[in-house]
């Protein structure tokens, strides 16, 4: 299928089934958007978390990066990130930040095989993933004997919790978690097992 036919028959097929069923929906939402959740998702083709957890229209503001990672706090790098959660928790007024992993995660994988040495052999990707250096050392320290592939699982999820704390370095994330205003969730989905786990 040609790819621009692919992307108008697609519009096409949720107009019919979601937009011309609940057109009072958009309606609301071209008044503003109030979601609950803020989601860090990988931006790996197989785990749209829209679809993974049927959020809707309005539902969820959602970043997808890389291995879904959240930096620490710092205004000299990753502004994007910094502002998307800036603009979720003082604006939007988000209760829940979310960060969901996954199975068979490149950016994981990737973050494993960087060499002891530190030597990188691309421009972004392995800078990117050394924020969750920590969840790698961990998971090598305490699964030494595990195959690759289950440190890579195991370092999915320890990756999630890497990101988790840096939420806190945020000042207005740290805030909101001391008001209780504010919770965070991890998760891990596994698109092979078709589960999914939260903490």
């Amino acid at each position: 299928m040609d790819p621009v036919e692919r992307l108008t028959s697609g519009f096409e097929r949720f107009k019919k089934e979601a937009y011309e069923e609940n057109p009072d929906l958009f309606s609301q939402l071209a008044a503003g958007q109030s979601p609950k959740f803020m989601v860090f998702a990988c931006a790996d083709s197989r785990v749209c978390p829209s679809v993974v957890l049927d959020f809707q229209p309005g539902e969820a503001f959602t970043v997808r990066n890389i291995a879904n990672i959240v930096p620490p706090y710092d205004q000299t790098k990753y502004s994007g990130v910094g502002a998307a959660i800036e603009y979720a928790v003082l604006h939007l007024k988000v209760e829940y930040i979310v960060v969901m992993g996954h199975s068979s995660c490149g950016g994981i994988k990737g973050l494993m095989s960087i060499k002891e040495d530190g030597t990188t052999s691309t421009d972004f990707i392995e800078e990117w993933v050394k924020i969750c250096l920590p969840a790698k050392e961990k998971v090598v320290a305490e699964h030494a004997a595990s195959s690759f592939a289950d440190q890579c699982t195991q370092c999915e999820k320890e990756a999630v919790n890497v990101s988790l704390e840096n939420l806190k370095t945020y000042p207005f994330v740290s805030d909101g978690l001391e008001k209780t205003t504010l919770k965070l969730i991890g998760a891990h989905y596994d698109f092979v097992a078709g589960s999914f786990e939260t903490w």
